[in-house]
């Protein structure tokens, strides 16, 4: 039997998290990908209205949606939306996501394509390259 890399997703999960020895549901298991989908809905919008109450126009709203994903994610591991839904980023193997992961996890995610590019544990490249895990709450 092949010997398994930490944090590497074994090659019989049978279900998303089991690799990264997450429970299959409850507290800590991984979040859906709908869950992840809607938080960032979520977070969007309140950043368009924020960016528009801020300069009444919406094209600072990138700007907005990058200073508050990566702030709240490094200082709390949660944005706004992924808090209303009960969701929530850790690093896999414990500790603090802190700023320089939260930033290279932020700049990823901005490049829209790595969140579309999933593995079996629904971890973006974005995720993958900060050694997080968006799980529930």
């Amino acid at each position: 039997m092949a010997q398994q890399t930490a944090g590497a997703p074994s090659k019989d999960a049978t279900y998303a998290g089991k690799g990264l020895g997450l429970p299959e549901t409850g507290p800590m298991s991984v979040a859906t990908m709908g869950r992840r989908v809607l938080a960032l809905l979520i977070d969007w919008l309140l950043c368009m209205l924020i960016a528009d109450w801020l300069t009444h126009s919406q094209f600072w709203t990138i700007a907005v949606f990058a200073v508050e994903v990566y702030l709240l994610t490094a200082m709390a591991g949660t944005t706004v939306g992924k808090r209303l839904l009960g969701i929530r980023v850790i690093r896999v193997h414990g500790g603090p996501i802190g700023f320089w992961w939260a930033l290279v996890r932020t700049l990823l995610l901005l490049a829209v394509v790595p969140p579309l590019l999933s593995d079996r544990d629904l971890r973006g490249l974005h995720d993958r390259a900060a050694d997080t895990v968006v799980v529930r709450i």
